[in-house]
């Protein structure tokens, strides 16, 4: 192969091909993805025995719901300027680490507001991670393979909303109870405990992966871009780094390689403070075309289309194993009324107050086929990512799926309202979700390709961030939607989806175009 004097980032990640260092960086990424879900879900799955343990209201519920992405919101701005100025890999590492430490902490929590405190934490680091390992993975992939690998990260996903309700079938039902001097501790909370794994693990296993070329290169620092794209090559193809055919590297960012890696280390306090206050400005002022045309229009309207979604998907999607154990319970009693209004009924004015009757439902939210229903659901979105993904990959499919799929959940979640069993139910939200979870990863796939590299995780971060905002108020309104009427709900997320859609065609966007 003849030697490339001077090659962009395109070119040269293309040299490098594809094989066990791509292989590797997506493994190592399933555990972060993973979290997210787990850090978003798993309150939703352990809330039908926590309830009791901890006495819980519908307010108290749906404040817990909230609680994860309410924390996601106010660090998101923190987490993108670490990771558009200091790098992907610190933020990884070291957000994955604290965050497995604060689900043990959630675990180990005794009453409702010790619980909703860490999992607001939980909510605070794992946001971070999770937008930066998108970015991550698109820097270290060309035009050839980027869109397979943004549906990897939707497929993930779908893995660990799999995952979830499984764990929950095989553990939630065994009766756990043991004390540690002061401390009471209950099934849910070993629950709770084992979903801090994945982030521990992606913490580790970032550890042993180079920071995103194409990062280093939108830093001026070359020599090390280089390094890193010699040692993706020399893995892949089981050459030496130095057969790596491109031996210099081009992009619009001046090559600061020396300045940056030969520091001077005799610098007085007052100089390094003037060094780190002109790098923050410098990262401020990097953020500038955020503000400006093309790109202010355009994540304007990504970022209200994402959080009119969002609100509206997290609001089933919460609250679905709280509806599927009502059914269950309703079974179990011999009650033929399994409709949605009736559901709500039950968890909005129709609740025990007596403990024995309390009592005798907790011990049937803890039956094991309550978790049947939920596992249906998540095996549903993972063979719907399966079957999608070969499609992605033609043009015309990517560029429209997120319009055709917005249009017809409008339907599916209005139709949720008729549903007077529970397979109807079980059909209707499983087919919802899917397709919502699609949705959601064609807009970050979008958002990879339209923005450029020192805004990338920003703009990623924003746009998770409107759609977490969206579902703490959906999470806080539902219930209220919930006491005014049985339609009053399905009626509101018909008008968010009608909203969603209309947004979206207005979007023309080719997501096969190279990264800026």
């Amino acid at each position: 192969m003849a030697e490339v004097e001077a090659a962009d980032f395109e070119t040269a990640i293309a040299e490098c091909g594809f094989g066990l260092f791509n292989v590797f960086i997506l493994i190592s990424s399933v555990p972060c993805l993973t979290a997210m879900v787990f850090s978003a879900a798993t309150l939703s799955y352990v809330m039908p025995s926590a309830e009791c343990d901890l006495k819980l209201s519908l307010l108290d519920r749906g404040m817990l719901n909230a609680a994860t992405y309410a924390g996601m919101i106010f660090s998101a701005i923190p987490w993108g300027f670490i990771a558009d100025t200091m790098g992907r890999r610190v933020v990884l590492i070291c957000g994955g680490w604290l965050d497995g430490f604060f689900v043990l902490c959630a675990a180990f929590s005794q009453d409702f507001l010790q619980l909703m405190v860490f999992k607001f934490i939980d909510g605070l680091i794992i946001c971070g991670p999770f937008a930066v390992v998108v970015s991550y993975l698109a820097e270290f992939h060309g035009k050839k393979h980027r869109a397979y690998v943004m549906l990897f990260v939707g497929l993930s996903v779908s893995v660990g909303a799999m995952i979830l309700p499984l764990m929950a079938y095989c553990l939630l039902p065994v009766h756990i109870f043991f004390n540690v001097g002061q401390l009471q501790f209950h099934t849910w909370q070993i629950f709770i405990a084992i979903t801090s794994l994945p982030s521990l693990l992606s913490g580790f296993l970032h550890m042993f992966l180079p920071e995103s070329p194409k990062f280093l290169m939108s830093q001026g620092n070359y020599n090390k871009a280089l390094i890193s794209l010699q040692r993706i090559y020399a893995l892949n193809n089981r050459k030496s780094r130095d057969s790596y055919p491109v031996k210099k590297l081009t992009d619009a960012t001046p090559d600061r390689s020396d300045v940056i890696n030969n520091p001077n280390p005799r610098r007085s306090r007052q100089e390094r403070y003037k060094l780190a206050k002109k790098k923050f400005c410098d990262g401020l002022m990097q953020l500038r075309p955020m503000c400006s045309s093309p790109f202010l229009g355009l994540s304007i309207q990504v970022y209200c289309l994402h959080f009119c979604q969002i609100m509206c998907v997290n609001s089933v999607r919460l609250w679905l194993p709280q509806i599927f154990a009502t059914m269950h319970t309703f079974r179990i009693r011999g009650m033929n009324d399994t409709s949605m209004c009736a559901v709500m009924d039950h968890n909005t004015h129709g609740r025990p107050i007596d403990t024995k009757s309390m009592e005798e439902e907790c011990d049937i939210h803890q039956d094991p086929d309550m978790y049947i229903d939920n596992i249906v659901v998540a095996a549903v979105g993972l063979a719907g990512f399966i079957l999608i993904f070969p499609f992605l990959r033609i043009a015309i499919v990517a560029n429209h799926i997120l319009k055709v799929f917005l249009f017809l959940s409008t339907f599916l979640v209005g139709g949720l309202y008729f549903s007077k069993t529970t397979l109807t139910t079980l059909i209707l939200s499983s087919i919802y979700l899917t397709m919502m979870g699609v949705c959601a990863t064609t807009i970050i796939s979008m958002s990879v390709v339209i923005f450029p590299t020192l805004m990338r995780t920003m703009v990623l971060l924003l746009i998770m961030t409107f759609g977490r905002l969206g579902s703490v108020v959906g999470n806080v309104l539902l219930p209220i939607f919930m006491q005014i009427s049985c339609i009053a709900p399905f009626l509101w997320l018909c008008t968010l989806m009608t909203i969603a859609f209309t947004i979206s065609l207005f979007l023309k966007v080719d997501v096969q175009q190279s990264l800026n």
